[in-house]
């Protein structure tokens, strides 16, 4: 009997995932900019900025196996050093590709002590938590005209709320809220390809290998520190990337460096499923949207719900509601299946 999680099976079935989400982008661009107003338009482009935020710590923890509890520090540098970026150049090209730099650049730093310092998890999560309460700190104490870079001023616990908008290469066109969601949701859809597509390489199997037995992957000859390293890079541009799209959708606030906002990452990952892509993206729109509602009402704080959310989660559906959702799938078809052996088993990712 031929196990259903076969190497090409899993490559038809990354494709087909890759080709359903450019549909539903391509959709997504053509239908909505005609059809919702401006501020559902903008809130959308927000949740998608907070989607490419979820995968990259999908990424990362789900399979790399690094759990950071520090993402939002790569978050905030990243909206950071695109508006510092954007007033000095006067120009919003380069600034766009400093919001995924300054991040990559500051985990490579921070990732060689930590990984070739042979800090095991609980020490790697504790220290990225530190760093990022120290940059929320930071940040908050940069008010007045003294603490600027540049031109810029960095405003303290106001943010910088006159961070320019992006604008077409080397132009000084801004974006249009319509562009700006197509951006995003190509952003997003880019993102999605570009992870599965290294998950599928030999550096993505490897990395994948180190996740689950450090220790043997070095003996077959694979240098986990420098995988590890790698993969804590790559996550630092992604979360960066978010940081540009959440600036050009609201502003750049030392918020984004706060304990809430790396505790939501958390939530999105472990509700819509660690070890999975399109699971921390869904959860991560749904529960954006369920908590925008709750707020709007003034009836509990969103984020005790999001608590509860996550308790729910981990007592009773510790999966995640992709898996979940899988295996009850492959359940259904086992049940009318004649057969039943197993291809309905897979889960897909």
């Amino acid at each position: 009997m031929n196990s259903p999680l076969t190497l090409p099976a899993i490559c038809r079935s990354a494709r087909a995932h890759v080709a359903l989400a450019a549909i539903a982008t391509i959709a997504a661009i053509v239908i909505l900019p005609q059809a919702a107003p401006l501020y559902t338009l903008i809130n959308v482009t927000l949740y998608l900025s907070m989607g490419v935020f979820a995968l990259s710590l999908a990424l990362l923890w789900g399979y790399g196996g690094i759990l950071c509890f520090g993402q939002s520090a790569f978050f905030g540098l990243g909206a950071y050093a695109y508006a510092i970026a954007a007033i000095n150049f006067g120009d919003t090209t380069l600034a766009a590709a400093m919001a995924m730099l300054v991040p990559a650049i500051f985990a490579a730093g921070l990732g060689y002590f930590l990984f070739y310092g042979r800090l095991n998890d609980v020490y790697l999560g504790v220290i990225t938590l530190t760093v990022t309460l120290i940059l929320f700190k930071l940040i908050n104490s940069t008010g007045g005209d003294a603490w600027r870079i540049g031109t810029a001023r960095l405003g303290g616990f106001n943010g910088i709320p006159n961070t320019p908008l992006l604008t077409l290469p080397f132009s000084r066109v801004p974006l249009t809220p319509a562009q700006m969601f197509s951006l995003a949701a190509i952003a997003l859809f880019g993102v999605y390809t570009f992870s599965k597509g290294l998950l599928a390489t030999r550096f993505g199997r490897a990395v994948i290998a180190v996740r689950e037995n450090e220790m043997r992957a070095e003996l077959l000859g694979y240098n986990a520190r420098r995988l590890k390293l790698s993969i804590f890079v790559i996550s630092a541009a992604i979360a960066g990337l978010a940081g540009l799209l959440f600036a050009n959708s609201v502003f750049v606030s030392p918020t984004m460096f706060s304990l809430s906002m790396a505790a939501q990452v958390l939530i999105w990952v472990v509700v819509g499923g660690l070890g999975t892509l399109f699971g921390p993206v869904a959860a991560c729109f749904a529960l954006q949207m369920g908590t925008t509602a709750l707020g709007k009402l003034g009836i509990v704080d969103p984020n005790i719900v999001l608590g509860v959310v996550l308790i729910v989660f981990v007592v009773f559906v510790p999966g995640g509601i992709q898996p979940a959702l899988a295996n009850l799938l492959a359940r259904l078809s086992a049940s009318r299946s004649p057969a039943g052996d197993g291809v309905a088993r897979e889960v897909t990712r």
